[in-house]
């Protein structure tokens, strides 16, 4: 057996972030993630005026629940689509001139749900270029609140912006939601601003966010359960044994459900109070799969697909379209050019069993991407990458880590 310790959460990172700058004291974040989104948010907190403080494994921010400390402010998010969403949010309940901008793949993706949500609470955005999109530059002056609408069918990332920022508000948020996916990632955000001292009260479709504002935590972060289907995949690819620690039955974060599609193509899997095991078995049986809530793995399991004894078939992904690329176009892509048989559809892709020839993997930007077929790249030994570097999103050290996994299993 092997034990792995993967990075902190990126989702747990990025909203931890948001609420220790807005809370009331100062935070302190254990085991935050070190990846070029976390820190793009970090340094967006500092722009906006927050005193971040970043020492080895742990964060400290001074909260400001009145909004940004800084009265006006240029904000690069980079590649980071929680920044790009939640900090606009954070800008907009204080006082001040804030521009936000982002890096090309990032300009592409939309913010139009949560912009339209904030112009009907009464803030004062301008899109700057396309509408929908960054850059926008919002006029802020505290936000009153009230009940609004939102269509959550693209992003879950939207109603979190929303819900984070409502005990920010004056009267607090009614948010009514429709087309909501990524379920689990809302359920995070609710957990964590109920460990921040605010208590959202859900009644079906509706979201009721009282205001009143966060107080300060000493608060520890998960690892990256999405990063770790990349090691649960790899074990069962490679009919080795690897052990997660710190991602248990307790865990917040819904990506460790992945690990239920493995047991369903034969995959052995033992989850305890504070750690996750799959074993591979030497089969992988084709599956159906509905991904709607799982939509980060659905790299994984694609790229693992070709390995398996029958079709795998997984439904309910259109967002993965409007990711940092269109992930199921880009496996799509890259499965042909390993002699793979493909076919998809708006939200689904069907994979058939084949022998994958190692290619130049197309990353197109997305770290999904790569590090999916870096898993598949086990069986397919030649695989390279046109763009390894792009995993530097969430996992710097990833190529190196993967290196050290294949030593050890000797694959």
């Amino acid at each position: 057996m092997t034990v792995l310790s993967v990075p902190g959460s990126k989702s747990v990172t990025a909203r931890a972030l948001f609420l220790a700058a807005a809370a009331d004291g100062v935070t302190v974040l254990r085991d935050p993630l070190l990846s070029d989104d976390t820190d793009g948010f970090a340094e967006g907190l500092t722009r906006l005026g927050y005193d971040v403080r970043r020492d080895d494994g742990a964060w400290r921010i001074t909260g400001s629940p009145a909004g940004p400390p800084a009265a006006q402010a240029e904000v690069f998010t980079r590649d980071a689509a929680t920044a790009s969403r939640f900090l606009p949010a954070l800008a907009a309940a204080g006082q001040g001139t804030f521009r936000f901008d982002a890096s090309a793949q990032m300009r592409r993706r939309p913010v139009a749900p949560l912009t339209e949500a904030l112009r009907a609470l009464g803030v004062d955005l301008v899109h700057e270029e396309e509408d929908g999109r960054l850059p926008l530059r919002v006029a802020a002056r505290g936000i009153k609140g009230g009940a609004i609408d939102l269509d959550a069918s693209l992003s879950s990332q939207f109603l979190t912006a929303l819900l984070l920022v409502g005990p920010l508000t004056a009267e607090g948020l009614r948010i009514r939601v429709t087309g909501i996916v990524s379920v689990p990632y809302v359920e995070i955000t609710l957990a964590m601003m109920r460990r921040f001292g605010v208590e959202v009260a859900r009644d079906g479709d509706t979201f009721v966010v009282p205001p009143g504002g966060y107080q300060a935590q000493d608060y520890p972060i998960e690892p990256d359960a999405s990063t770790a289907s990349y090691v649960f995949a790899a074990a069962a690819l490679a009919g080795r044994t690897a052990t997660v620690p710190g991602l248990g039955s307790g865990t917040m974060q819904g990506d460790l459900r992945f690990v239920d599609v493995l047991r369903r193509m034969g995959a052995q899997v033992r989850t305890t109070a504070d750690a996750t095991t799959v074993t591979g078995t030497g089969r992988l049986s084709g599956v159906t799969v509905n991904m709607r809530d799982i939509s980060d793995t659905m790299p994984t399991l694609a790229a693992l697909a070709p390995f398996a004894d029958g079709p795998v078939r997984i439904e309910d992904v259109y967002n993965t379209r409007v990711k940092e690329c269109d992930r199921l176009e880009a496996c799509a892509e890259n499965l042909r050019a390993q002699g793979v048989e493909v076919a998809t559809g708006r939200d689904w892709i069907e994979i058939r069993p084949g022998t994958p020839k190692p290619v130049e993997i197309a990353c197109h930007g997305d770290h999904r991407i790569a590090m999916s077929f870096a898993v598949a790249g086990l069986r397919t030994p030649g695989t390279t990458f046109d763009d390894p570097g792009c995993v530097k999103k969430t996992f710097p050290g990833f190529h190196a880590f993967f290196a050290e996994l294949r030593r050890t299993w000797d694959v």
